[in-house]
């Protein structure tokens, strides 16, 4: 079985570069700032970020191709397999949170994983997706991603969409809070022989796709509403909203556990947080306004598609 870990690098050294070159653009104000970093345990990555700009106050996208003997305990408590074995985990990771309450965040990862040992077929998996997290919602915006979406899914079957958007909808979700973090959009992992048949090279096809299409979904997004008036209760409610955010990232997130459980670097890791956010006590929307009808008409499961 060949597995091209390489390759793979290569691609999302790429995409990072396109993601933050296309928003830098966007905001116009300066470009990410790079920060590149070693892991003694073994790899490194590169961070780039970008504080306080025109569009986006807080946005950062990650590479990281980490190695080790061993793997931590959130690996291999339920893939015993994976024990004795030799790993390398890859990938981007980037978060958006804009300036303006009516440009949504988004959230967007692809990543590879691959565990060997002598005499034994490698071990691998891709995982990855995207989400949007509205404070104002609008039909046409959500019905754009998930479109978009779709369409990247589509060649690979009629049920891949449905399945990745369920995922999504169930992974990103506050169990604590019983709500949707957002819209949702995709989310997929352990993609390897075993769940459709595909060999690596079709799996890897498949994650470059998803990845490909973070920017067709969200770029005309933040062009169509960066530029839109808002008042302070507009930010404050964005602020309030954050805070689920932080909530989900500390407490569920795959991504932030593995990192900072395998010696990930943690200034990198929690680049995902939002620069401000407010938690309020027990508050609770205005009934009738449109604080109310994010909760009611968007943060809810359906089908936007």
């Amino acid at each position: 079985m060949s597995v091209n870990i390489s390759q793979v690098k290569a691609y999302l050294l790429g995409l990072q570069q396109d993601v933050s070159n296309q928003l830098a653009a966007i905001d116009g104000s300066k470009p990410f700032l790079e920060d590149n970093w070693t892991r003694p345990e073994g790899g490194g990555g590169q961070s780039r970020v970008l504080r306080n700009g025109t569009v986006f106050e807080g946005a950062g996208i990650n590479f990281s191709h980490v190695m080790g003997d061993h793997l931590p305990a959130s690996a291999t408590a339920h893939r015993p397999e994976l024990a004795g074995r030799h790993f390398e985990a890859l990938g981007i990771s980037g978060v958006f949170h804009p300036q303006n309450p009516f440009v949504p965040t988004a959230h967007v990862n692809v990543r590879c994983f691959v565990a060997q040992k002598a005499g034994a077929d490698p071990i691998w998996w891709f995982g990855g997706g995207f989400d949007l997290t509205p404070y104002y919602g609008f039909e046409e915006d959500c019905q754009h991603w998930h479109q978009v979406a779709k369409n990247a899914c589509d060649p690979f079957g009629p049920s891949i969409y449905p399945k990745y958007k369920k995922w999504a909808d169930d992974y990103f979700y506050l169990k604590h809070r019983q709500e949707p973090r957002g819209i949702g959009g995709l989310f997929f992992d352990d993609l390897n022989q075993d769940t459709f048949g595909w060999d690596f090279a079709k799996c890897f096809s498949f994650m470059q796709v998803i990845g490909n299409a973070f920017l067709a979904a969200y770029v005309p997004i933040v062009e169509k509403r960066k530029n839109t008036l808002y008042t302070q209760v507009h930010r404050d409610f964005q602020l309030y909203r954050r805070g689920r955010y932080v909530e989900f990232n500390l407490i569920y997130d795959r991504g932030t556990l593995f990192g900072l459980q395998s010696g990930g670097r943690t200034e990198s890791i929690l680049m995902s947080l939002p620069p401000k956010v407010n938690w309020e006590y027990n508050w609770h929307p205005e009934p009738g306004s449109s604080e109310a009808q994010l909760y009611e008409h968007y943060l809810i499961t359906r089908e936007w598609v």
